[in-house]
């Protein structure tokens, strides 16, 4: 498995190790002990599938109180994912890392409690799945306007398709702190 760290601490990108022949291939997914390892919480409470046309913008969420972690891949297709740090006093407060993750590439990513998180389907479709560190909760969540002057996030899409609940979502400067997660707690 070749693990790689982001700028934004406990942000990482998982390849596993994919074992292929002409019949298909095999890769665990998920293994406790060997996510542990890496510092991925091992109690997941809640999986979540969902399914997306090309062009569809899922995002930017977060949940506080009640925070998830998130262990993300693409079952089929083809995204780009992004984790933005919103914690108050982080010293990486307001910066995002994106990453691609498709069917093809088997990548994983890890987004700790206190980031905010979404995505963007590159390919046609794509089925992107989640595995949480806490059970959704929709009366502490809070969502980001993805397309924050202050974030500059490069999404590869001008234009996306958003549920009506993400096209009205707030710029961060625009969200009381007592709405986010703290650094450290």
């Amino acid at each position: 498995m070749k693990i790689t760290t982001t700028d934004l601490s406990g942000v990482i990108i998982i390849e596993p190790d994919v074992f292929g022949d002409p019949r298909g291939y095999f890769f665990e997914g998920w293994h406790q002990a060997k996510y542990q390892e890496l510092g991925v919480p091992t109690k997941f409470v809640q999986d979540n599938i969902s399914f997306s046309c090309q062009g569809v913008l899922r995002g930017l969420h977060v949940q506080y109180p009640q925070p998830q972690g998130k262990l993300v891949s693409v079952l089929q297709g083809e995204v780009f994912d992004v984790a933005v740090d919103i914690r108050v006093g982080s010293p990486t407060y307001r910066q995002w890392v994106g990453v691609t993750l498709s069917s093809d590439n088997k990548r994983q990513f890890y987004v700790p409690e206190g980031f905010a998180h979404g995505f963007c389907v590159l390919s046609a479709t794509a089925l992107f799945m989640y595995k949480c560190t806490d059970y959704y909760n929709p009366a502490t969540e809070t969502g980001l306007l993805w397309n924050d002057p202050d974030l500059k996030i490069d999404w590869p899409l001008t234009a996306p398709v958003l549920s009506a609940k993400d096209s009205c979502s707030l710029r961060l400067r625009d969200i009381s702190p007592e709405r986010l997660p703290p650094f450290g707690g």
